[in-house]
Formats: C-alpha cells, sequence, structure tokens
C-alpha cells in the first residue's frame, strides 16, 4: 500500500509548464486542446470590435465538440455558465495548441490542460470540461 501512495503522490507533484499563447488582432486569445475537441477563447475586458461580453468585462469561453456541442462561458465574477444550445458552433480552429502537462494564466483566468480534461478557474469559480463531463463551480 505504501508503494502505491509514493505513486499517487508522485504522479500528482509534476509542475506544469506555463505557456503564454499570442493574441489575435482583436486581443483575444485562443487556444485548442490537442484532441480538437474542446476549444476556447479569451476575451480582455472591453471586448473587440465585434463581440462584446455581457458585462463588458473579461471572459472565458470554452466549447467542447463530442459527445454533444456544450460552451461554458466565465466571467470575473459568479460561476461559470454552462450553455446546452450554444447556436454558434465555431470550435476548434485555433494554432494555439494547449499541450497536455501545460499551464495558462491571464488576467486572474488560469486553465491546466490534461489528456483527460480541461480545468480552468478564476478565484473559487471555474469548470471542468472533458469527453465524458462537464462540471462548474
Amino acid at each position: 500500500m505504501l508503494r502505491f501512495a509514493a505513486i499517487f503522490v508522485f504522479a500528482f507533484a509534476v509542475p506544469a509548464y506555463a505557456v503564454d499563447f499570442t493574441e489575435n488582432d482583436q486581443g483575444q486569445i485562443e487556444f485548442t486542446m490537442p484532441s480538437g475537441n474542446i476549444g476556447c477563447v479569451f476575451t480582455p475586458d472591453g471586448g473587440t470590435d465585434v463581440y462584446q461580453t455581457a458585462d463588458g468585462k473579461a471572459e472565458l469561453a470554452c466549447d467542447r465538440v463530442k459527445p454533444s456541442y456544450k460552451r461554458v462561458i466565465m466571467g470575473v465574477t459568479g460561476k461559470a455558465r454552462l450553455y446546452n444550445n450554444a447556436g454558434d458552433a465555431s470550435c476548434c480552429a485555433s494554432d494555439n495548441i494547449f499541450a497536455y502537462g501545460e499551464e495558462w494564466a491571464v488576467d486572474g483566468f488560469s486553465c491546466w490542460s490534461t489528456r483527460t480534461h480541461l480545468t480552468c478557474e478564476r478565484g473559487s469559480h471555474g469548470f471542468t470540461m472533458s469527453r465524458k463531463r462537464i462540471e462548474t463551480f
């Protein structure tokens, strides 16, 4: 049993590698998981020429394609919100690949990429997204 515990602790003690993605010409940051099934767009305070967030503040929106198309949007306040019917499905064509084991952070938002899921947080709120489940907190 002690051998298992040592392996378990080691598996979660490995640090993530920080990544810094390039903004697009509108100031947004887009990234896609290596599977191509999850993609995210970070919109800074003030929005863009063509997109304004609901409150005018920064937000992170992540889409999952399969097994069904879903979107989670997390703003600077409150819980992340799950949308079961996105309406404008356009996920996952970014050149910024969020490799497994990497961590991304900007303006209080942070995300971690693993082989099984994506987790993003802002303070005590966030979400986990995978093929099997989506959980907001």
